[in-house]
């Protein structure tokens, strides 16, 4: 029934070990070397998309740092102004405290130069008076410089009292 040729398989066992040579040089040595050169190609971009990440990362970082060193300097600038803007309504405030201590003290003096003016006038023409009053009364005229004296005198004494 089964008749083996040993011929038959020896050819056969050739042929497939010529097939199998050929194909390794023909087909698996090609196909071997474009497959390593698409996993190298892979590879690669893979490698550059690691580096393209990390370099991302990198300046991602170098742009964190740098947008929280600007808000920190602002934030430096804001209170350097704020202090600056309170130094400066201090010395404001301090410099109208001085014109006004100024305004008071040059109206004080002005109402005691005032008041002192009046009050001169007013013994002067009191004393006028007092001097008019007795030389009607006394009937003459007596000495003026004399009298003027003598009522500025008793004025003083009577400011003095009060």
């Amino acid at each position: 029934m089964l008749d083996i040729d040993i011929w038959n398989f020896i050819w056969a066992a050739i042929n497939l070990i010529l097939l199998f040579i050929l194909m390794k040089i023909f087909l698996f040595k090609p196909l071997r070397k474009m497959m390593d050169e698409r996993t190298r190609s892979i590879q690669e971009d893979i490698d550059s998309a690691k580096q393209s990440r990390e370099e991302a990362e990198a300046l991602k970082q170098q742009y964190a740092d740098d947008i929280s060193e600007a808000k920190s300097e602002a934030q430096k600038i804001l209170m350097k102004a704020h202090e600056d803007a309170e130094a400066e309504k201090a010395a404001m405030l301090r410099r109208s405290q001085e014109e006004a201590d100024q305004i008071v003290a040059d109206a004080n003096k002005a109402i005691e130069t005032e008041r002192k003016r009046v009050l001169a006038q007013a013994q002067t023409q009191i004393a006028d008076l007092a001097i008019e009053a007795a030389s009607k009364i006394i009937g003459e005229n007596v000495d003026d410089e004399k009298n003027r004296r003598l009522v500025d005198r008793f004025l003083s004494e009577e400011e003095g009292i009060k």
